[in-house]
């Protein structure tokens, strides 16, 4: 239940769909497994996995759902030396080669062929909806497949107005800011991981681990122009996390001061430990959001559209 990484996403009009909405939307288009010629499948499951009943659980005015994806494995290798061998009998048959539509039919065939012997790769996205925050949140560390959910929900919705939120000034330049001026906000500590990147299509990469980002070392790095755009951080004393260029979060950690306080739940009630987890999860991201956006002077409802 706890989101290990994160893409966000702003509303540009207020989401007002209630949970009953969301709910009956979501279940117009449920998960079902590939059939044995179907390459992949996406569709919803429910929000709490096998201990739920519902596309969408609720807590605290923020809906989590889930998506699910199927991929049937085709190693591409594979195909490639099927449809050579096709071409190389093609030519020895027929004594000339073969034409690119008769590649892509043997290509098509062959995959058509392959496809009920093919694993499958299964895969859960969850995400949640804060209308109060005015942002969508994607636990996932790819923003292909978090913009795969968003097509997902929009599809259903037949509208999804999200888009990502980008500063006046560019992220990597606040980021560096933070070290040459050391105007990071108090809730705010630095870490000792960080990558730079030097001006230019083909600059320098520097990625340093267990190091002080207060060094010498460090600071010659600023000195050459160099760009800090990934920075390890803690936020107050309640989590730590990677912080990317384009607000993307990664390896997120919460600690054990935050994860202890639904100890008193009965580990027997599943359900009401999951939502417990749910709710005081997304009770702090929102508030982490809300002050990492401030960082680069912005909020989540920067882009909604004026009456």
């Amino acid at each position: 239940m706890w989101f290990k990484n994160l893409y966000f996403f702003a509303f540009t009009r207020p989401f007002e769909w209630s949970e009953e909405t969301l709910e009956k939307h979501l279940c117009e288009h449920l998960f079902t497994p590939c059939g044995s010629t179907e390459l992949a499948h996406f569709g919803w499951v429910n929000a709490l996995g096998k201990h739920g009943d519902s596309s969408v659980h609720c807590a605290n005015d923020n809906f989590l759902i889930c998506a699910r994806k199927e991929e049937k494995m085709l190693p591409a290798s594979v195909i490639k030396d099927m449809v050579e061998e096709k071409v190389n009998l093609l030519e020895l048959e027929q004594g000339r080669g073969a034409t690119k539509k008769e590649k892509e039919q043997f290509k098509e065939d062959i995959t058509f062929e392959l496809l009920p012997r093919a694993f499958s790769r299964i895969s859960d996205t969850h995400a949640y909806i804060s209308p109060k925050d005015n942002i969508i949140v994607i636990n996932s560390s790819s923003r292909g497949k978090a913009e795969d959910l968003l097509a997902l929900l929009r599809k259903v919705l037949g509208t999804l107005p999200v888009t990502s939120l980008e500063p006046d000034v560019a992220a990597d330049e606040t980021m560096t800011d933070w070290l040459i001026k050391k105007n990071l906000g108090p809730k705010f500590t630095l870490g000792m991981e960080a990558e730079f990147n030097a001006m230019g299509d083909d600059g320098a990469v520097i990625r340093v681990k267990n190091q002080d980002l207060d060094s010498d070392e460090i600071k010659s790095h600023l000195d050459a122009d160099k760009y800090m755009v990934k920075a390890a951080m803690e936020w107050d004393e309640s989590l730590s996390f990677i912080l990317c260029e384009d607000l993307a979060i990664k390896r997120i950690k919460f600690f054990d001061v935050i994860q202890e306080q639904n100890d008193d739940i009965d580990a027997d009630d599943i359900v009401a430990k999951l939502d417990a987890d749910f709710a005081l999860m997304a009770g702090e991201l929102n508030r982490f959001i809300h002050d990492l956006l401030a960082e680069f002077s912005l909020k989540t409802t920067d882009l909604l559209e004026k009456d």
